[in-house]
């Protein structure tokens, strides 16, 4: 009886997409995005109270997977309302506004059900789907802009993905090797101890550098920055936070497997030189680009090295690490739905474009300040809690050159990002008219209150079940 959710979310995920590009009535779309909600949160809700129960031989909801999967239960609820805003401001043909609000279901079903994998092929495949999903999210507005974009996406995606799939067939040979004849994750981490360390070498540095394509972190986080940069602000959101979380497990389900190993150590500074690179390479941007979202899109590369700069530093690292993530998958979404709202106000992505925020659109700049203060971890926000965590791993770990180089390279963030939102918000603009400005609805700014409301919340005053849930998760690793 267990089977039967998943037997009813992915086809049903997969009917109401078709109904989506069928229907293109407006009443329909509401009703078909609400079926959706309802169906998402149900799948969250089960694989909760089924906890750690296999479902059709593939998928086994544990606490990593419940975690991220309430996290996307959550997050497109403003996404798809936010979607349906942007379109009531940027008409489309019917067809094109169908076809986005079905990849955008896609999307979302192909990422939960990657988080519920467990297996490491099955992954794979749904990783792929959210590739191809999201190119057609990402090429909506149909320019030369998001063409340019979505190629670099589909091309970059497809190299990572490739060099997972070649990681595989190295765990296919260490496995085999053994006389074992399958990939679930279970089965590969009892057995980890006794596989050549050569392959397993091999195998990681291939799926490691395969999936920071979807992670957005060094060495291929390029794929992403314009991906956001180019896609509709409210898919944006989705791509800076649900879908870099995919690339996050697929990293960390075969980082289990190889701490059980001799090579531990070695995977672990092969994580740390990526994280300290990500760290560096997003500060270097967000002190020269002035392209809004591509600021945004940065901030998300320091954010994940941030995470996993916890996990290569272990002891209470761990913790934080899956903390971040979380607490950073409910931020980022915030800044650019706020995002949507700069743009109508005035009409560019550009900082120098845009200024005196507070006079044109009040509600919308107290989002911005505050998304501000949350993201760069600045009391009350919960991120505050989670880096300083991670800050507290990298002392105890003995990498006291490294924190002080993170927070140099933080610190100048801090100084870059704010330059930038407060000549957004207290600067006049030059050349502005300001005689057309649509006046925007507090309705509009309200779930972006709700998430930077819920970072502040979980960091500070965590729930027992979201730790011990991120506890359970960890609870393989070697403390």
């Amino acid at each position: 009886m267990v089977d039967v959710m998943l037997m009813i979310y992915l086809p049903g995920s997969l009917g109401i997409a078709l109904l989506f590009y069928f229907l293109r009535k407006y009443s329909f779309q509401v009703i078909l995005a609400a079926s959706f909600i309802l169906l998402q949160s149900s799948l969250a809700v089960f694989e909760y109270v089924n906890r750690g129960i296999t479902q059709l031989t593939y998928f086994t909801p544990d606490a990593l997977a419940i975690l991220f999967l309430g996290v996307i239960s959550v997050v497109c609820i403003p996404a798809l309302y936010h979607s349906f805003v942007y379109f009531s401001k940027h008409p489309y043909k019917p067809r094109e506004q169908g076809m986005y609000f079905a990849a955008m279901t896609i999307l979302t079903a192909s990422l939960s059900a990657a988080y519920l994998s467990n297996h490491i092929g099955i992954t794979w495949v749904f990783v792929e789907l959210t590739t191809l999903s999201a190119s057609a999210l990402i090429y909506h507005r149909r320019n030369k802009l998001t063409l340019e974009g979505t190629w670099k996406y589909i091309f970059i995606c497809s190299i990572s993905i490739t060099l997972v799939f070649i990681g595989v067939l190295f765990v296919t040979v260490a496995v085999q090797q053994q006389g074992i004849t399958d990939l679930f994750y279970r089965n590969l981490t009892l057995n980890a101890p006794a596989f050549d360390v050569f392959w397993l070498k091999l195998a990681f540095l291939f799926i490691f550098t395969g999936f920071t394509a979807k992670a957005g972190m060094m060495p291929m986080y390029t794929a992403g920055i314009d991906a956001k940069d180019n896609a509709p602000y409210p898919a944006a959101a989705l791509l800076a936070s649900v879908v870099m979380n995919v690339g996050f497990i697929g990293i960390f389900r075969f980082y289990e497997i190889t701490s059980q190993t001799s090579i531990f150590e070695w995977t672990n500074k092969i994580i740390l030189i990526s994280a300290l690179l990500s760290v560096f390479v997003a500060t270097v941007y967000m002190v020269r680009v002035k392209n809004i979202k591509r600021i945004m899109a940065y901030s998300g590369v320091e954010h994940m090295g941030i995470v996993m700069l916890g996990m290569a530093a272990g002891g209470i690292g761990y913790y934080a690490a899956i903390l971040h993530l979380l607490l950073h998958s409910f931020a980022k979404p915030a800044l650019f739905f706020q995002f949507g709202q700069i743009y109508r106000t005035f009409g560019s992505k550009s900082v120098y474009d845009v200024g005196n925020y507070f006079k044109y659109n009040i509600t919308g700049a107290v989002v911005l300040l505050l998304a501000y203060f949350v993201i760069t971890a600045v009391p009350p926000s919960g991120i505050f809690v989670s880096e300083f965590l991670v800050f507290r791993s990298l002392f105890e770990s003995g990498y006291l050159w490294i924190l002080i180089v993170v927070l140099i390279l933080l610190t100048t963030i801090i100084w870059a990002f704010g330059r930038n939102v407060f000549k957004m918000l207290f600067i006049k603009p030059v050349d502005f008219d300001d005689t057309r400005v649509e006046k925007i609805p507090f309705s509009e700014s309200l779930s972006q209150f709700i998430l930077l409301g819920l970072v502040i919340y979980l960091g500070l005053t965590p729930p027992g079940q979201l730790v011990e849930l991120i506890n359970s998760a960890i609870s393989a690793l070697p403390r």
